[in-house]
């Protein structure tokens, strides 16, 4: 569900280059006045669709509402409010919470900084957040235009709805991705792919394309827009989607907020920084800037390597575990948490009598 954002952030995009394309004839302010006043449309449909988003399950929890919290874990899941995982995940949520309460009675700013393993949390939440930039995607994306005009083609504007509609087409297998091959191998899988795909972009646009002339040298600039796609087709299904899920179960639901701010705060200043240097930097080492996201990539693969443990398939209570016990990121996948292997004992010892699907005796609602 958290990678649906990044769907629907390139579902933006491709509009957008679509009503840039719509607009390129247009002569007078209507050009620009059209393009912005459009987006108060989207923003309109935003804040309409805030009005029927539910709250946290977790947050209603803390403040005592366990029913609506069943509730909306209910609809999120498709079962019923009965159901044994609701139920498992309700006394998770509630044992984690009694930790907390044990620790200290009030949540300070700071706290997210000093709590167990938070600060090397927040670090890689940022890490990966600032190398989700720096794979390059928007160093194509933003300047798309200005890139393949120089390789000869006539209407760039066509390129970028191109380029858009196969990063928002191949989001949808990122959407299956992530859930069928795991976090850690789908990003590093994702970033050795990018890597050689911008090794191979930048080599023929350095080496290959006539820059003076790009008319004289059209292969090579079929071939740069062709490893343009192949590069947006490997970041829309891994890096663009998985980074936004990664970031969101990495922290306990006591710390989530703030540190999911402030990583994601890392995303954009590095948007910005690529957006603003990209000029300046293309016009002094040309095509060669893409070796710098080809080792942003590189670096990209050793960071998830030995530093992020894997959470398909895990709550934030678990999560929350797995990295407090110092449990090794290469080792994390194989992983059980103490409270499964108890289920998985009682499982085991369960009578006829008693349904698989649910879980009868469910613990009570915490005291406000």
């Amino acid at each position: 569900m958290v990678s649906c954002f990044q769907l629907f952030v390139t579902l933006g995009m491709f509009i957008a280059y679509c009503i840039n394309y719509g607009t390129e004839s247009i002569h007078n302010t209507s050009s620009w006045r059209i393009t912005m006043g459009i987006g108060f449309v989207w923003a309109g449909v935003l804040a309409f669709g805030v009005l029927f988003l539910p709250e946290s399950p977790r947050h209603v929890f803390r403040k005592g509402n366990t029913e609506l919290a069943k509730h909306t874990m209910s609809k999120l899941y498709g079962v019923s409010e009965n159901h044994r995982v609701i139920a498992q995940e309700i006394l998770e949520m509630r044992i984690k919470l009694q930790e907390e309460e044990a620790e200290a009675a009030t949540t300070r700013w700071y706290d997210a900084f000093t709590a167990p393993r938070m600060l090397y949390r927040i670090i890689l939440g940022v890490v990966l957040q600032s190398l989700q930039q720096l794979t390059g995607a928007n160093f194509i994306f933003y300047y798309g235009n200005t890139i393949f005009r120089a390789t000869g083609i006539n209407n760039s504007y066509v390129t970028q709805m191109i380029l858009g509609g196969v990063n928002f087409g191949t989001t949808f297998y990122g959407l299956y991705v992530v859930e069928h091959y795991g976090r850690r191998l789908s990003l590093m899988v994702g970033a050795a792919w990018m890597f050689i795909c911008f090794m191979i972009f930048a080599s023929i646009g350095h080496f290959s394309l006539d820059r003076e002339n790009p008319p004289n040298t059209p292969s090579s600039g079929t071939a740069m827009i062709v490893f343009a796609c192949f590069f947006i087709t490997g970041f829309a299904t891994t890096w663009g989607p998985i980074v936004w899920a990664v970031c969101t179960e990495l922290y306990p639901s006591r710390y989530r907020s703030t540190a999911n701010s402030i990583s994601t705060l890392v995303n954009w200043l590095w948007n910005f920084l690529i957006s603003f240097f990209t000029p300046f930097i293309t016009s002094a080492i040309d095509f060669r800037y893409g070796y710098v996201f080809a080792a942003c990539n590189f670096m990209a693969i050793i960071v998830v390597y030995f530093f992020l443990c894997e959470t398909q398939g895990r709550t934030l209570e678990e999560v929350d575990n797995m990295y407090i016990e110092h449990i090794h990121a290469w080792s994390s996948k194989k992983w059980v948490p103490p409270l499964r292997t108890m289920h998985g004992a009682k499982d085991h010892e369960q009578t006829e009598s008693e349904p698989d699907h649910e879980l009868h005796d469910v613990p009570p609602a915490p005291q406000s």
